[in-house]
């Protein structure tokens, strides 16, 4: 897998290499020395760019097999190579209570535990001296299988990709190995308080047995055996629950027959109906919390509510609002960093998901004795842009700073494919690109005003700190008069089991 990487690194960079070194000669060799001297430097404000290129789909095949696998097929003859990804209805929201940790372990043991066909040490050896690479995971609301490589490997690398997919072999030796790996992850959980913060403030928000929120314990991993691994895996893994995509150097009528080859003859699974995801509503409607670390010298600060997801029709004019408040000219940069010294980074945005509610989240790293002074300054910045409409520059940054970064998102046209596979497995219109970036460009100062006092709760917002609650002054007390201690000590296999 590493010689891959290398050896695609080097053909992109002695390409690279080439073209720059072309670039800077001749314009050396054109350049007015005498320029130099007498130009008046501008800022970076009133430099003038080339408007943006219009995104344009790549052609694209879509076909669905006899079994129901629905394929994507994008052409891109640039290198001799062909990579694929396969998108599954599962993820670890849909796994038991009881079994935390059973949909991550399902995906790493599909490609670790090797085939029926080929052991997990034979299966690595033939991709290693191919240069090729076979991939497979679960995450909270999808599975994901990807393969890459060479273009003259193709037919043996998609054969073992398929292998994967269609006859995993589940040994119980790497199962326990995942085990113990799992078991050593959450001894080491609480080590960064980054991560512990990120972790309770979703507790917090969607509560401490939501899918979206619960963590893996040791008596969850205690709970999950080999035959509840194959059982997972034979209820959600089948062709009428997946979506195919292919990008790279191959022939569209030869890639089509290997397809149908290696996966046209995977049964269906009857039973797979319309997968019912966990419904989500608040867990806490504001309050202030507090994960006590007497080792800090810094405070952890996330504040925010439940949000909303991507297809609402806000969205666009939200994310407007969150170009306002970001970036190295956004209110919170502008405010928090520069003016008043507070913190190095700060952030806040509207963050969405495909089919459930995100989070509205504020936050950053402070002093310990800047703790309270932070929190009301990132709640005054929240206020502020729902009592008083934004400007017409902040308006043209934000929207110039929004649809930049949406371009770079198209690149290569694997890229493209990823995002036309999502749409489609989340059930948005093919279209849904175009109609969220002529929105975007549609929104006004008076929208943005709009989003923020419909959308901003300020009564809502849950606090959390971590960090040392005795340097922390003034206290915490100044936010609200009750302040929650949150326990996060690490309940021993043996208390679990007791319990």
């Amino acid at each position: 897998m590493i010689k891959h990487k290398k050896w695609k690194f080097s053909i992109k960079f002695s390409r690279i290499w080439r073209l720059t070194t072309t670039v800077v000669i001749t314009f050396l060799l054109t350049f007015n020395f005498s320029w130099v001297a007498t130009a008046a430097a501008k800022h970076y404000t009133d430099l003038q760019f080339e408007p943006l290129p219009e995104i344009k789909l790549p052609d694209y095949e879509r076909m669905v097999l006899d079994n129901g696998l629905v394929v994507y097929l994008m052409e891109d003859h640039e290198l001799p190579l062909v990579s694929g990804t396969a998108l599954i209805k599962t993820g670890s929201r849909l796994e038991p209570g009881n079994k935390i940790g059973l949909a991550e372990i399902t995906g790493s043991l599909m490609r670790t535990g090797g085939t029926i066909n080929h052991p997990p040490d034979q299966l690595n050896k033939i991709l290693e001296q191919r240069a090729a690479s076979v991939e497979t995971n679960i995450s909270e609301s999808a599975g994901n299988a990807s393969f890459e490589s060479l273009t003259e490997d193709l037919e043996t690398v998609f054969g073992l990709f398929a292998e994967v997919l269609q006859k995993p072999a589940f040994t119980q030796e790497k199962l326990d190995l995942i085990k113990t790996q799992a078991r050593g992850g959450i001894a080491r959980r609480n080590d960064d308080p980054s991560n512990i913060a990120s972790r309770e403030f979703k507790k917090l928000i969607y509560g401490d047995n939501s899918p979206y929120a619960r963590t893996v314990e040791y008596a969850t991993l205690d709970e999950i055996s080999r035959t509840d691994v194959v059982e997972f895996y034979q209820k959600y893994y089948s062709p009428n629950n997946m979506i195919l995509g292919i990008v790279g150097d191959f022939n569209p009528k030869i890639m089509r027959s290997l397809i149908t080859e290696k996966l046209g003859k995977w049964q269906p699974n009857p039973n797979i109906s319309n997968i019912s995801i966990p419904e989500v509503s608040p867990a806490k409607l504001g309050g202030v919390f507090v994960v006590d670390q007497p080792q800090l010298t810094q405070s952890n600060i996330l504040i925010g509510h439940l949000g909303g997801k991507f297809d609402h029709p806000d969205y666009p004019a939200l994310s407007i609002m969150n170009g306002v408040l970001n970036g190295f000219g956004g209110r919170l940069f502008n405010e928090l960093r520069s003016r008043q010294g507070l913190a190095y980074t700060v952030y806040g945005y509207w963050s969405s998901r495909f089919d459930y509610p995100g989070i509205f989240i504020a936050g950053g790293q402070t002093r310990s004795d800047a703790t309270v002074q932070f929190v009301k300054a990132l709640e005054s910045e929240i206020e502020s842009i729902q009592q008083t409409k934004i400007t017409e520059k902040e308006l043209n940054y934000a929207k110039e700073s929004t649809l930049n970064s949406f371009v770079f998102n198209f690149q290569d046209p694997s890229q493209t494919l990823s995002r036309l596979m999502r749409y489609e497995y989340y059930g948005y219109p093919a279209d849904f690109l175009f109609l969220y970036q002529q929105a975007l460009q549609k929104t006004t100062t008076a929208d943005v005003q709009r989003v923020a006092q419909k959308y901003l709760k300020p009564e809502n917002i849950v606090t959390l700190v971590v960090g040392n609650k005795t340097a922390i002054k003034p206290p915490l007390t100044q936010l609200a008069s009750q302040v929650t201690p949150i326990d996060i000590t690490i309940a021993t296999e043996q208390t679990q089991a007791k319990n």
